[in-house]
């Protein structure tokens, strides 16, 4: 039998987080459920699970500070959860290192399907064949000026110091290198690097796209108004 994959999931209202246990677990899932930030980060650190599911408006310590506590520590999947979909907390919670997000009020199948796909792309976080501009490397290595970007070892260096990515950044990277100077929507961005089948929020995009440029250089990703972005060659 294959191992479970375990979610720690925080939420302070007890019906949501007692329903939605009872529905990971009957999915298959092995669940740790606790009731708040502080109690959720000790669960972390003890239990190290494969996903984090996190409400933002938790006691103790708030949802975003504790996705930034387990960012500082790993690289584990985060899915803020967010009473509103057009709360700046959706847009806070990304930029502390969410990978995802969910709003309440959420169906079971959803939820699932939203872990199942974020669990995925880590799982396979595999790239592209180098598109035209790149300039030919060894071993699977694409460079872009300063920028190396290593795709089988899934290593990134700029100016040959290392480049710390999340798998999704690492995902992200990996599609404009694997078509630099192409323009790649948003849509066609959250289809290959986020699993969506159907239309997402386009902030996802954005607030990961900006988190890169901070980490590769602001002047390296381009924006193309009204259509996307492409990685400069």
């Amino acid at each position: 039998m294959a191992e479970q994959t375990h979610v720690l999931f925080v939420e302070d209202d007890d019906v949501i987080r007692e329903a939605t246990q009872l529905a990971l677990e009957r999915d298959g899932f092995a669940v740790t459920a606790m009731p708040d930030g502080l109690s959720g980060l000790e669960a972390f650190r003890a239990d190290r699970p494969d996903i984090a599911l996190l409400d933002v408006m938790v006691p103790g310590l708030d949802g975003v500070s504790l996705c930034r506590r387990i960012r500082d520590e790993s690289t584990v999947p985060v899915i803020m959860v967010s009473a509103r979909a057009d709360s700046i907390d959706v847009v806070l919670g990304l930029e502390a290192g969410a990978d995802d997000y969910v709003t309440k009020p959420f169906d079971g199948a959803v939820l699932v399907a939203r872990i199942r796909a974020v669990l995925r792309r880590f799982g396979h976080a595999s790239g592209g064949a180098a598109g035209e501009g790149a300039a030919p490397g060894e071993g699977g290595v694409l460079v872009f000026g300063d920028l190396e970007v290593d795709t089988e070892g899934m290593e990134v260096t700029r100016s040959g110091t290392p480049v710390a990515l999340t798998p999704t950044e690492m995902r992200l990277l990996l599609e404009f290198s694997s078509a630099p100077g192409t323009v790649l929507s948003r849509d066609k961005l959250l289809e290959r690097v986020w699993d969506y089948g159907w239309g997402g929020d386009t902030r996802v995009v954005d607030v990961h796209v900006q988190r890169l440029r901070t980490k590769i250089g602001q002047d390296r990703i381009e924006t193309v108004r009204g259509f996307g972005y492409k990685l400069k060659a």
